[in-house]
């Protein structure tokens, strides 16, 4: 396990009663770079619609919403979501925060191998994809150290205070 200042890092699923802090971690997570989908008290949901997202991402088999904890704060978040369409559920979308302060101390590369096996062990899912933006180095190596290949760039997926960024697309074939 990670050790960060004598406290062990417990991934598990998310749970509803958690809620409150994953809305609290987003929002904090989200002003602490410019590499997510929203920015500082950004996030779309409140904690009773956050809870609700939580129980449905981690109602089907093949979708699972983790939290990391480093004593009791949550330091990272990482999703798996499958869809249900047959011909299409055998892939998997993934999504993965860490906070600031515990950058490269490792939680990023744990969560991501919690994330891959849970999707092995799912018996379905054949293909983990991911979106990032290109200049964010540090996450397209960590991506490419668990195994993901380039696929393809989105050019201007990202449109972050008037500037573009291209989003590179990458594939794990499991």
């Amino acid at each position: 396990m990670l050790v960060h200042h004598e406290a062990e890092l417990i991934i598990r699923k998310a749970e509803s009663a958690d809620a409150g802090r994953m809305v609290t971690y987003l929002n904090t997570v989200g002003g602490e770079s410019d590499n997510l989908l929203f920015g500082a008290d950004g996030f779309p949901l409140n904690a009773d619609q956050e809870a609700q997202w939580i129980a449905d991402v981690n109602g089907p088999p093949t979708s699972a919403l983790l939290a990391g904890f480093v004593r009791e704060q949550i330091v990272c978040v990482g999703s798996l979501t499958a869809p249900r369409r047959e011909r299409i559920a055998h892939q998997g979308e993934i999504a993965l925060s860490v906070l600031k302060a515990y950058w490269g101390r490792g939680i990023g590369t744990r969560m991501m191998q919690e994330l891959i096996a849970f999707a092995r062990g799912t018996g379905k899912l054949e293909v983990l994809h991911l979106g990032v933006r290109d200049d964010n180095a540090p996450a397209l190596a960590l991506y490419e150290k668990a195994g993901f290949i380039r696929i393809g760039v989105y050019p201007r997926f990202f449109k972050i205070n008037g500037a573009y960024y291209d989003e590179v697309l990458m594939n794990l074939y499991l």
